[in-house]
């Protein structure tokens, strides 16, 4: 039996990686970041037309009907390459939604608009892992009030606001009533945004309304997988970064690479990662193969990545030495962007704590 990826999802990757690199490099991903909203319409069309938004979206809406496992092999490249795109809560999290909890005109009309490039949607999800006071929303006669401080891909042109009883909105961006926040974070290459909802009329809900909690969960999961493969795109870079400059930099006549404890420090951040690769792809497989494992594999894999992620970024940076910490070296992209999947979705803590609550044992 071979547990690695098949030969369609290596060109998937490669491919992606291919244009990334020679499309949007660095000094790019620099310019679209500087912008007020963080997107670039060719790329975004781009993706598209390589079929990545569409990648879970059903072959009848225009999409190529693949799994979870297929998407995170596009968000480990994502990552690797910093790209600036929405693809979690459009691509990924808002077509899970769709497809757990949407009507099938919703479905056909969303998911269609979704895998042609031509929506981006926001996810307001942060108080279903820290609630605090004054936060999350809450339904009366239809319309929508609440508030969300850390929304997913905040430029957008809907907002999915799903309320504690397992309902799900979704808002223009543009409503009567709601007010959209910009909240800048240490990574620029994606955007978030506080909104206030104030008696807000839905575009629409999900499912004529209906409460989904199963179809809820199923959203973060996904969300979760995928924030885990973002993670290890970022740190197999990172990795590689390290390795790379510690093979040219030389000191005392010698790479640097030659010292013992730069060896260290690279083999540490390897021997981390490997089994990481591992996990990303077994929890994406268990979301759609094995579902009764999925919530618990998704909560380890989005912990466990985005710690050795931080391990290895932040080693990275220390085999790069001074210039390392500095923005005029790209290395700062690796890093923040892991940075802000650390706190994406729950942090390791909040996601374990959820695992162990699966569990039974808190």
């Amino acid at each position: 039996m071979d547990f690695g990826l098949s030969e369609e999802q290596r060109l998937l990757h490669e491919s992606l990686v291919r244009y990334l690199e020679a499309e949007v490099p660095v000094s790019r991903v620099r310019e679209i970041a500087a912008r007020d909203d963080g997107h670039d319409p060719a790329l975004w069309s781009k993706l598209a037309e390589m079929g990545v938004l569409g990648v879970l979206v059903p072959e009848a809406a225009g999409g190529s009907g693949l799994g979870l496992l297929d998407a995170a092999v596009a968000a480990t490249a994502l990552g690797r390459c910093v790209a600036p795109a929405a693809f979690l809560g459009t691509a990924v999290m808002a077509v899970i939604a769709l497809r757990e909890a949407g009507s099938d005109a919703q479905r056909s009309e969303w998911m269609s608009r979704i895998a042609a490039g031509e929506v981006r949607i926001a996810v307001a999800a942060t108080e279903l892992f820290a609630r605090r006071a004054g936060t999350g929303f809450h339904a009366e006669s239809g319309k929508l009030s609440g508030r969300s401080i850390l929304v997913l891909d905040a430029c957008a042109d809907a907002i999915l606001c799903p309320t504690p009883d397992g309902r799900i909105a979704l808002v223009a961006s543009d409503a009567p009533g709601l007010g959209v926040e910009p909240v800048e974070t240490i990574d620029r290459t994606r955007r978030f945004a506080e909104i206030v909802a104030e008696n807000v009329a839905p575009t629409e809900w999900l499912g004529g309304g209906e409460a989904r909690p199963g179809a809820l969960r199923r959203m973060i999961d996904a969300g979760r997988v995928i924030v885990a493969a973002d993670a290890l795109g970022a740190s197999e870079r990172a990795l590689e970064k390290a390795v790379a400059y510690a093979r040219e930099r030389v000191q005392f006549g010698r790479p640097i690479g030659s010292f013992q404890a730069v060896k260290h420090l690279c083999a540490e951040m390897a021997a981390e990662l490997e089994p990481a690769r591992s996990l990303v792809w077994y929890a994406a497989h268990a979301f759609d193969a094995i579902p009764a494992e999925a919530s618990l594999v998704a909560a380890h894999a989005k912990a466990h990545l985005c710690e050795i992620g931080t391990f290895i970024v932040r080693t990275a940076t220390e085999v790069h030495g001074g210039i390392g910490f500095t923005d005029a070296h790209d290395l700062h992209l690796w890093f923040k962007r892991v940075g802000a999947d650390r706190q994406m979705l729950g942090s390791p803590d909040a996601a374990r704590e959820d695992a162990a609550r699966q569990q039974g044992w808190v």
